[in-house]
């Protein structure tokens, strides 16, 4: 029994070429790939052959059926076959002709597999009889090509522009009104580092009320980074003026990254220790409370258990004892920890990625020449270079989301304890959190002692 295949692909929508065909012995594969052409010479296609994009590999699989029929042409969706339901029923009137049955491969029953060919063939004719459910499925497939031109075109997506921008004739263009209050907003989130805190902002200081999960997306809405991001997943970099730079773009991606590990309310707290002690006895977290005098002239700080099961509670404990033991347990413990972690060469990381990154930058300026020189097509030329700018995309977010500072470089100074001293309860914040994951309290009889979590050793 002889059996072939005859497979279409769009390069724009499929990666892949490989035809699933189970436990079928598939004699020979007839393979079209899909042409991009211009509106004017589709039209003229269109009128000559009843629509549809040339196709070579179908004209031969339909000359060598008329010399040698097989017993099965098999095809992986009706789609295949053309552009359009008219041109799907064309070519089923071809194979009718030569009296030829199909395996569409997409409507087969989940045991097929275990059928013979025979139970599976569909003659042209009861396939035809199908085809009033294609046009939808032809419809769905011209828009998904509609957006694939525009993601190697680095075109935006369909839909609303973010709040921001507006629409130009190649893209998003900044809108010179709101784009201020998307900036303010960043800002005040780099400042403080409180998702909550900026939106409030927005609210105060221009009417702007949004919800904090719309506060949350704009944080890492690629468009504010000048990139744009498509539904497959893939990037395209600096596809239209960025309201932030990258500088403010990695840090804002570190500090995310940093407050999921903080409870929510204690982000944008203003204290240095907040979300960062626990109690080693009961595990309750400890929150920073505040006491004032009778004239509020002068205050006191107390780290407090929030849940405590315990009988009777784990006492309070003054804040400032508990940040100054705190700073001395840092720099007597970091160089040791510091010498005893396997930590990755920063320096040498970067600059792989950068030259990866350059390499790649130094491809994409090639393509034109070669386009020049007929060794590339337009269109093949078009996906190489959007491939090239996903994956340089892929390479500087990787590079934005290594630390800032090497750790081994500055261990030396953070190990001062005057260093922590001369900060400010802002300046401090950022480094604890950068360096600690949890502080412990461990009481032994009366007292208590502080063990520290840090964030590299894993």
């Amino acid at each position: 029994m002889k059996l072939v295949a005859y497979l279409y692909t769009d390069p724009l929508l499929e990666s892949s070429t490989d035809l699933a065909s189970g436990g079928l012995v598939i004699a020979q594969v007839y393979h079209d790939v899909a042409v991009r052409v211009e509106p004017s010479t589709k039209r003229k296609s269109k009128e000559k052959k009843g629509g549809g994009e040339p196709r070579s590999q179908w004209r031969q699989l339909v000359q060598d059926c008329r010399l040698d029929p097989p017993d099965f042409v098999i095809l992986r969706q009706l789609a295949d076959l053309g552009e359009s339901v008219q041109a799907v029923s064309d070519r089923l009137a071809e194979l009718e002709t030569l009296k030829i049955p199909v395996i569409v491969l997409a409507e087969l029953p989940p045991d097929w597999e275990t059928l013979s060919p025979l139970q599976l063939g569909d003659t042209p004719a009861t396939v035809m009889q199908r085809l009033h459910h294609l046009e939808q499925q032809q419809r769905s497939r011209r828009i998904r090509q509609g957006h694939a031109r525009n993601r190697v075109q680095a075109l935006p997506p369909p839909g609303k522009a973010p709040y921001g921008y507006h629409r130009g004739k190649t893209g998003y263009v900044i809108d010179r009104t709101t784009a201020p209050v998307v900036k303010d907003f960043f800002e005040q989130f780099l400042l403080y580092g409180s998702v909550r805190g900026a939106v409030r902002y927005l609210a105060k200081r221009y009417n702007k009320k949004i919800a904090v999960s719309t506060g949350q997306r704009w944080l890492t809405n690629p468009v504010y980074r000048g990139d744009l991001a498509y539904q497959d997943g893939n990037r395209v970099r600096d596809a239209h003026p960025a309201i932030i730079s990258r500088d403010e773009a990695a840090q804002v991606d570190r500090l995310l990254r940093r407050n999921q590990r903080l409870p929510s309310r204690s982000a944008s707290a203003p204290r240095s220790l907040a979300g960062l002690v626990v109690c080693g006895e009961c595990r309750s977290p400890l929150t920073v409370a505040r006491v004032t005098t009778h004239n509020r002239k002068q205050e006191y700080l107390y780290l407090r258990p929030r849940t405590c099961p315990r009988t009777p509670k784990c006492v309070s404990l003054p804040y400032n004892e508990v940040l100054q033991t705190t700073i001395q347990q840092i720099c007597a413990a970091l160089p040791p920890a510091m010498a005893g972690a396997n930590l990755p060469d920063l320096t040498l990381m970067k600059q792989g990625m950068t030259g990866a990154i350059a390499a790649k930058q130094a491809l994409l300026e090639q393509l034109p020449t070669l386009i020049a020189s007929g060794i590339l097509d337009q269109e093949t030329a078009d996906l190489r270079a959007y491939k090239l700018r996903t994956e340089i995309v892929d390479l500087q977010t990787n590079l934005a989301q290594l630390p800032p500072v090497d750790l081994q470089a500055t261990a030396q100074t953070l190990s001062i304890p005057q260093f922590w001293l001369d900060l400010t309860e802002t300046e401090r914040r950022a480094y604890l959190r950068e360096l600690i994951r949890e502080i412990r309290l461990v009481w032994q009889e009366n007292d208590w002692q502080v063990e520290l979590v840090f964030s590299f050793l894993g």
